[in-house]
């Protein structure tokens, strides 16, 4: 079954948050399997989360953003810039990915590059991305999230790319983890099974 690409809206739209209501993410995978492949003490909390998401038709909206992620949302489409001059590509940007028309999960990239790769960007704190650029590897909170995003897409390279105003840019080629990918799949689907079972015993109370 083909991938369901959606960019008929932006991230962060009304649209984006009905689109993704009651449906696991990418960004929030480290809720449900850490990056050593355990299952997540967050999980049965997320689980919660978007059952009753899925319930309400209505998305669980903290309001809280960071000024990290205030940031990294105003400088965006600079950094895809930027990104895209060393490169030379075009970045495509997309509101919503699905791995196919069942959409029992998504991904929202910071954009697709060519036709086998994405592009996921960060504007983390100065002492987290010296730390980058020192350690020359993929911070491991992002580990899940770019494999997760790489499995739903079906593409084989994320370019994982971290920035910080005056400091060098950080640039990661980050290639398909097949084995982590296949435990990130079967987690998924045990998740999807649980939402199910969890939607259905909240509804039964409604009656």
């Amino acid at each position: 079954m083909p991938v369901i690409i959606i960019d008929s809206f932006q991230q962060r739209s009304t649209e984006w948050l009905i689109a993704r209501c009651g449906n696991p993410g990418a960004s929030s995978i480290s809720k449900i399997i850490t990056s050593t492949g355990a299952i997540s003490k967050q999980r049965e909390e997320y689980l919660m989360q978007l059952a009753a998401e899925t319930v309400t038709g209505r998305p669980e909206d903290s309001g809280y953003l960071s000024r990290h992620m205030v940031n990294g949302i105003d400088r965006e489409d600079a950094s895809r810039a930027l990104f895209e001059m060393i490169y030379g590509v075009e970045v495509r940007q997309v509101g919503i990915v699905f791995k196919d028309e069942f959409k029992m999960f998504h991904c929202s990239p910071d954009g697709l590059v060519g036709e086998n790769a994405i592009l996921e960007m960060k504007n983390p704190m100065m002492k987290t991305h010296v730390k980058s650029l020192l350690d020359g590897i993929l911070p491991t909170e992002y580990l899940g999230q770019c494999q997760m995003s790489l499995y739903v897409t079906e593409r084989e390279l994320c370019y994982f790319m971290s920035l910080y105003e005056g400091l060098p840019p950080f640039i990661l080629e980050v290639r398909r983890n097949e084995p982590y990918i296949a435990q990130i799949a079967k987690a998924l689907d045990d998740f999807w099974v649980s939402l199910c079972q969890m939607v259905e015993k909240i509804r039964k109370m409604e009656t």
